[in-house]
This record gives C-alpha cells, structure tokens and sequence, in this order.
C-alpha cells in the first residue's frame, strides 16, 4: 500500500512512499540534518550489505528540516545503487533527532505490519555513521534465534578520534566499563551483553517489540535511552553482541542536544580548558604577561574576611602582575573601606561610578562600573566574602588568560563545604548553584554543563569580550555574563580553572531565594528572550510568613535591571556629547 508520511504536527510530509516489496524483512532508519558531507558514506555502506537478498531490505531517510543539499546526495547516491531502495522523507521545519527518529521506525513498523511480519526489523543509525558489512545480516541471524532488541558495538572514527585529547578518550573508556557492569547486572534472560551500548547509531528491535513497548518515546534527544527503559519495563532484554559493528564519527559539533557529539564535546573540552592553580607560578606568568591586568573585588559588610584579599593583591600589585586594583564598595557600614585603604588599595563607592545611571541596583551593576572605570585589556572579579583566601585563587583566575591567546573568559572552580555551626561538612555549599544554575543549563544549554561552579564570583576575562556583553545588575550577574560570553565567542574560549576550597558565609534559605529568582531571571531572559521577562517578571519575590503567628507575606526586591555592554554606553554617550556640541550657542 502507498504511505503518506506525515511529520509529528500532522502536515503531510514531502515524499509519498512505494508500497513495500513483499520480500521484505528490514528498514534502516536514518534520520539526518544537514548531514550532506556525510549521509553519501552512511548509505553506500548499507548498500554494501552482505548476504541480504535483493529486495529483503530498504532505508528510510528521514529529514529533518535540512537546510543544505542532502537530500540531492540522497538522490544521487539512490541512483549510484539501484538495488537498494532508499526513500526520503523531509520534514519542513526541524523537530530533533528524537522525533525524526521516531518518524522513520511508526513508518518502518506499518510497512512490515503490513505484511504480516511481526518479526521483521526496525534498524536504526545515523547519517554519520557507517555499518559493517554483515550488520544487517548479523542483526536478522539474532532475531531468528529469539533476540527482540539489539544493540551494535560503537567504534569511533579512527582519523577523527586522532584530533581528540588522550585524556577525554580515557574518560569515554572508564565510562564504558562502569556501563558495561550495569547493563550486564540489569539484563536478564541470558541476552548476551558484550558491550554497553545500544545507540542511534546502532540499534534494532522486531517490529512486535516495537509496537509492545508502545514505539520510540518522544524526545529531544537521549531517545535511545528512553527505548532502553521502555523495552526492559516490557521483560524484553537487549542483546549487545560485539561483532554487530558500526564506526561513527567522533566529531563535536553534533546537531542534538545530547548524545555521543555532545559527551565527547564535554570530555575534550574538559581535557583542554581546565586547569588547575598549581599550574601557574607567579614567576611564569610574570615572565609572559604581555597584556594590563585589573583586578575588581565588590564589597559589601566584609570586613571579617578582606583583609587577606587585600593584602594579597596589593602584594601581587607590587610583583607587577596587576596593574589596576579597585574595591567596589556599596557603602559599608563596617571596617571593609578602612581595611582596605590600609591595605593600600583604591576603594570608589559604587554609587559614584557612573552616577548618571542613579543608585547600583547590586552586585552586577557595580561590576559593570568597575569594568568602565579600569582600562586594563584582562580583568579580573573575586568575592570578598571568601575565607582562607591565598594568592592562588588570583595567579589561577589569571593564568590561563596570560598563557593562551585563544581563553577569552576563565571561570573558577572549588570545592564548597557547607559550615552548620561547629560542623563543617565536605560537600553541601553552593546551594544555588545545585537546586538552580545547574539544573537550568542542562535544560536550555547542555553545553554550559561542562562547568563545576557556574555562579563563581571568581571570574576574569578579556576586556574586549567583557565589553560586549551586558551585565544583569543584580545576583544573576555571573550566570548571565556565562551564557552571553558562550554565545559571543564559543565554548572552547572559556576555560575554568581549580582553586582548590572556597569557604564563604553561608546565607539563610530565604535569602537564597531572592538570589535564585534573580539567576533564573538572567538566564531565561537569555533563553526566552527579553520579552519573557517584561510579560512575565516581576521586581520582587513573594515569600511566606516568617512565623506562624504573622499573616503578612514578605515582598522582597530583586532587580530586573540589564546594564548595556559598555561598548554601546560609550556610543550613546559619545553621540549625546555630540549633540550638546551641536547645539551649543556660539561664543563671540
């Protein structure tokens, strides 16, 4: 019968199917984007397929809202290999590699179901890849021994796993052993695990296995995951046999959200872009220090804890390895001004820098005009609110800028215990960070994942990426300044850097609440866009009583405000200044 594929909103897709011919017994499913430099050796190695009769196999292409010309290499390589039935299917607008998976495998299951063949295969991978010789024919051997659901040995691309670090291919490998050991611990049935994966890029089940675990489950990404969970919820064990093969490539730009790409995306880079203090001497890096550095510390009440930050970047001051030092102060009413004067540092109360802007709405905004008010090409920001503070916490922040051309902005990382008192426990601080910075960027920007501390205050980075970017001004600050510098120069110009322990005073939870409402502000403003802030946000977040007794909820302020990448304050103000010129009467 004739198909009429439709994509998941129900629009009719682009290509009309030929009925299936009556020796079938396997699709192959392959869902592609973009994927025009590389589908042509995907097919022509299943075209290649040992021992299957003609007819007995076809592949189904499934587009998805390709913008390039793979569907012309589809055609093409069709015509290059005329046994082999390949139909495409192109979807108009893109709905994920999940969905377009799904797609192919509801129109593989009918066309076998139409015939009558239960048994019959649905097999899967993807545009990148390239099966063996006998991956079909090994996958239908299992089948006809009992086996409903099969998963292929992955192999990476060997020229492209080259260009990887040793150590993120390392990592990959400890992966695979600790899957390994549960995969064979959850599998039952004498299923025969030889290997941990069961991927898109190499798996199959019978087409009553498929309609019995209730089809591909709708995802993003990750769906071969969600199969996995749904096969065995229905007892149907996953048999993954060595010699089912595929090779695919071990590239890092991959098209969905999570996956094989995304995994070694985050290994290599974690490989290459993070560093550890220890690393850098101040005599090495005053040996290649090439560009200004300022130093910026926001303070507020810290008089218990500035003074050792103080005295350690006046000290790296002296060495020349600073050039600027500025403490932002928002008018403390302890020793924190005194303290650091004595300190010999520069202390500008927030509120006068940039003065036309009215009162510093918070911390980010007092950043903001610390930045404008220091000239130096790298700058560097550290709380002060930090206990145990040592010279390492600023020689790391700044080595890798001094040392590679290419970081454009560092972010720290520490260990944060959580103090209750007199017990201090290992783990248990950064509680923003865990219940709402993480969470978010494995939602909206799974690559930002790659960092252990994405709200640290310990940041540096190049002026002339600082200076493009806006500032939110208040708590949201370091989460914004994270996602806006991704998007401005790529993940590989960010680094972060290992300062070992960082021991802070911890604030009540409610106070942690204003705080996570300011950094999910940031980051959705970022990920929704502007509007979903003036539409949906508000200036204040409603908390509850703070005693049984009391009826009155607590309105508390969080600041909406955006500061505008400076680049674009010196234009306006350049352009006003320029007017009142204009306008000026003439003397004489």
């Amino acid at each position: 019968m004739n198909e009429h594929p439709r994509d998941l909103h129900g629009m009719p897709a682009a290509v009309e199917l030929a009925p299936p011919h009556p020796d079938l017994h396997a699709v192959v499913v392959i869902p592609a984007r973009d994927e025009a430099p590389r589908i042509a050796a995907c097919l022509h190695a299943l075209a290649s397929q040992h021992d299957m009769p003609a007819n007995s196999y076809e592949v189904l292409a499934i587009l998805d809202g390709c913008r390039d010309h793979t569907l012309g290499v589809i055609q093409q390589t069709a015509r290059l290999n005329e046994q082999l039935a390949i139909h495409a299917v192109t979807l108009p607008h893109p709905q994920g590699v999940g969905r377009a998976r799904r797609l192919g495998m509801d129109i593989a299951c009918r066309r076998l179901m139409s015939l009558e063949r239960p048994d019959g295969l649905i097999a899967s991978s993807d545009a990148d890849t390239t099966v063996a010789g006998d991956w079909l024919s090994a996958q239908l051997a299992l089948s006809r021994s009992g086996a409903a659901a099969i998963g292929g040995l992955i192999e990476l691309d060997p020229t492209e796993r080259d260009t990887l670090d040793p150590h993120a291919l390392a990592v990959r490998e400890l992966g695979a052993t600790t899957r390994l050991a549960l995969a064979v611990q959850q599998t039952t049935g004498g299923a025969l695990v030889e290997h941990p994966h069961f991927s898109g890029a190499s798996l199959a089940l019978t087409a009553a296995a498929y309609e019995r675990c209730g089809g591909l489950p709708v995802r993003a990404a990750l769906e071969d995951e969600a199969l996995a969970h749904a096969l065995t919820s229905q007892g149907i064990a996953i048999h993954r046999p060595r010699h089912v093969r595929v090779r695919t490539s071990a590239r890092t730009d991959g098209r969905a959200p999570r996956g094989l790409a995304q995994d070694l995306t985050r290994a290599d880079w974690r490989a290459r872009r993070s560093y550890n203090a220890s690393e850098f001497p101040l005599g090495q890096l005053l040996a290649v220090k090439q560009h200004t550095i300022a130093l910026l510390l926001p303070a507020r009440e810290v008089a218990p804890t500035i003074d050792p930050i103080a005295r350690t970047a006046a000290r790296l001051k002296d060495a020349g390895l600073l050039d600027e030092v500025l403490v932002i102060d928002a008018a403390s009413q302890d020793e924190t001004v005194a303290i650091a004067r004595q300190a010999g540092l520069h202390v500008a109360q927030e509120d006068e820098l940039l003065a036309d802007y009215g009162p510093s709405q918070g911390k980010g905004d007092a950043m903001w005009r610390g930045l404008a008010s220091t000239s130096s090409e790298i700058v560097a920001f550290a709380d002060t609110d930090t206990e145990d503070f040592h010279e390492g916490f600023l020689l790391g922040l700044l080595g890798p800028l001094i040392c590679d051309p290419d970081i454009h902005l560092v972010k720290g990382t520490f260990r944060r215990p959580f103090r209750n008192g007199d017990t201090v426990l290992a783990e248990g601080g950064g509680r923003v960070t865990e219940l709402m910075a993480r969470p978010l960027l494995n939602l909206h920007a799974p690559q930002l994942a790659v960092f252990d501390q994405p709200l640290a205050g310990e940041t540096a980075g190049r002026r002339a990426l600082l200076e493009q970017i806006p500032f939110a001004a208040g708590y949201g600050v370091e989460i914004a300044m994270l996602i806006d510098s991704w998007r401005t120069c790529g993940l590989d110009a960010l680094a972060q850097v290992d300062l070992g322990q960082r021991q802070n005073r911890h604030q009540p939870l409610r106070d942690l609440s204003a705080m996570a409402y300011a950094v999910l502000l940031a980051a959705q403003t970022r990920f929704l866009g502007p509007e979903f802030a003036d539409s949906h946000a508000c200036s204040s977040i409603i908390l509850p009583p703070t005693s049984n007794a009391s009826e009155l909820m607590e309105t508390r302020h969080v600041t909406l405000e955006e500061r505008p990448p400076l680049i674009e304050h010196r234009q306006r103000t350049k352009a006003h200044a320029s007017r009142r010129s204009f306008a000026a009467p003439a003397q004489g």
